[in-house]
């Protein structure tokens, strides 16, 4: 009976949507750490510290927006999580500017190509971290439109 009466403030397939989406994130953000113990990473280039700042950030706001959701009928829960949504897209923005910067110095200044494969392969992990928070976001957008 309970199961066939609770009625979320979101649809089931917008809670799936951003389980899966929110765990897309986790499983790159382990992809990222593998990956650099993997490669034998054994210096932060000032761009991997600058994207896993980013990252962090991004991930930082993605929790910041979930918490909302559970008062979004409320006009100024519903505000506060369309900014955060808002920075998100912001900050993706940002991992896109230095992901390009990135890789331009990586492949003017980099000799060996051996660094040039693994620390590319870094920065489109940790690039697409900003990337599926941005996702998780419009996720979010959706379901507080959907909800106003």
């Amino acid at each position: 009976m309970l199961h066939k009466t609770f009625i979320t403030p979101i649809d089931r397939e917008q809670i799936h949507g951003l389980i899966n989406t929110m765990d897309d994130v986790a499983d790159l953000i382990q992809d990222s750490a593998e990956t650099m113990a993997l490669y034998d990473v054994r210096h932060m280039t000032e761009e991997i510290t600058r994207l896993t700042d980013i990252s962090v950030r991004c991930c930082e706001r993605v929790r910041d927006a979930v918490k909302l959701l559970d008062r979004i009928a409320e006009h100024d829960h519903a505000e506060a999580a369309l900014k955060t949504c808002e920075e998100i897209d912001r900050l993706e923005s940002d991992a896109d500017r230095v992901m390009r910067s990135a890789m331009s110095k990586l492949f003017r200044e980099e000799p060996d190509v051996r660094e040039v494969i693994k620390l590319k392969a870094i920065y489109e992990l940790l690039e697409t971290i900003t990337d599926r928070c941005e996702d998780v976001a419009n996720l979010i957008e959706g379901v507080i439109l959907e909800n106003s």
